[in-house]
């Protein structure tokens, strides 16, 4: 196996946790519904998710382990993927907060920063934006 082999199936185990942080958050809630499919769908296909892949993760999300990137711009686009799951019906409740405040802490933030994050980042998607405009807002005082 070449190194790039070992770095290629590394890069995919972390969009299989991602992946089923995602499918969690969409299941949190009860069944999924057709927004949600339609996300969870776009997920799989940005994250190169397969369809045998895809089954499994939404019917056993939490067989897989959180693996956060080391780069923290990327794991700010994870927490942002997670937002957008969560306010795909324009809410969030306490479950979901309990939840986000989980993965954002296994994505490698301290319980403060995590926090923080959090608030602000709920303060933002009230409105809905995309992800450079999320990390520009998430540092803006």
């Amino acid at each position: 196996m070449s190194f790039t082999d070992l770095f290629d199936s590394g890069e995919h185990r972390r969009n299989l946790g991602h992946f089923a942080a995602i499918a969690n958050m969409a299941t949190v809630d009860g069944e999924l519904n057709a927004e949600e499919i339609k996300l969870l769908k776009r997920f799989a296909v940005k994250l190169d998710i397969d369809e045998t892949e895809y089954v499994d993760i939404v019917e056993n999300a939490r067989r897989y382990p959180i693996n956060p990137p080391n780069n923290s711009e990327k794991r700010l686009e994870r927490l942002h993927d997670l937002f957008r799951m969560i306010f795909v019906d324009h809410t969030i409740d306490d479950h979901e907060r309990f939840l986000i405040e989980k993965y954002a802490i296994g994505l490698g933030f301290s319980a403060e920063r995590a926090k923080q994050l959090i608030e602000r980042s709920i303060q933002i998607f009230q409105g809905g934006i995309d992800f450079d405009d999320y990390l520009y807002l998430l540092d803006k005082k």
